[in-house]
């Protein structure tokens, strides 16, 4: 067990029969509360990405042995029996909503699939869930040219901070998808952290940009959730980007 690791859980859809696209990355409602029973019996405390802001900032230290739970694109089962099962465990989570595939004739770069509506964001809150942008098109961010990257950043939070009257103050990369140059011009639009994957455990000294996540597929298993929670089975953030990683990136720039 390794105590410095913080896992952050990524999930997308929790239901029985998902769009083909979305299959690797959705978990049935039975296996969901499975590892939703998991993080309750590991003794772990759930927090939501703004503690771990906090943390990383220097403002508010975290508590023992946190973990979180966050959930990308904002599908339908988000606001209904997702919500419910989390609430009834009283766990914490962060959602992080693709305004265009949310706002009523918006449009967004996700093939069809059954998603929620904007209007349903309060209630999340009210659930326990904390809210933050996916951006709007859920494009690859770090192959946009600077105004259209801006455009994504700023008129995403602009939506959800008019819908739930209050600041948002996170983000999450579509895919991970990330940059030096995508980094700074997050903060620059006034977003405290983002997330990005890496199929890594997080941990204390995290980099605030670029905040690993778990990704979590259906093929994956309690006892991978349990280890996850024992911080063991992945590499741990902070570390530098591979020549893979890298190499991936220009790959797709030059596709773009």
């Amino acid at each position: 067990m390794n105590p410095a690791a913080v896992p952050v859980f990524l999930y997308h859809a929790v239901m029985d029969d998902p769009p083909d696209w979305i299959a690797e990355f959705t978990v049935t409602p039975r296996q969901f509360a499975a590892h939703l029973d998991a993080v309750v019996d590991s003794g772990r405390t759930p927090v939501t990405i703004s503690a771990l802001a906090g943390h990383l900032a220097g403002r508010a230290p975290l508590p023992p042995r946190p973990v979180l739970l966050t959930f990308d694109d904002g599908f339908a089962d988000l606001p209904g029996p997702t919500a419910d099962a989390l609430a009834a465990r009283g766990l914490p989570a962060t959602a992080y909503l693709t305004t265009g595939a949310v706002v009523p004739g918006g449009r967004s770069l996700l093939p069809p699939a059954p998603m929620m509506t904007l209007d349903r964001a309060v209630r999340l809150e009210r659930s326990g869930m904390e809210i933050g942008s996916h951006t709007v098109t859920h494009a690859q961010l770090d192959t946009l040219t600077p105004r259209r990257l801006r455009a994504e950043l700023v008129d995403s939070k602009a939506v959800l901070e008019d819908a739930l009257g209050h600041s948002v103050p996170h983000l999450a990369y579509p895919h991970g998808y990330n940059s030096p140059r995508v980094r700074a011009m997050a903060a620059r639009a006034g977003y405290e952290t983002a997330t990005a994957v890496r199929h890594a455990l997080s941990s204390g000294r995290d980099e605030r940009y670029r905040i690993a996540r778990l990704i979590v597929r259906r093929s994956h298993t309690v006892a991978d959730v349990e280890a996850w929670l024992a911080g063991d089975g992945a590499r741990i953030a902070p570390y530098r980007d591979g020549a893979r990683t890298l190499a991936w990136r220009w790959y797709r720039r030059g596709l773009a």
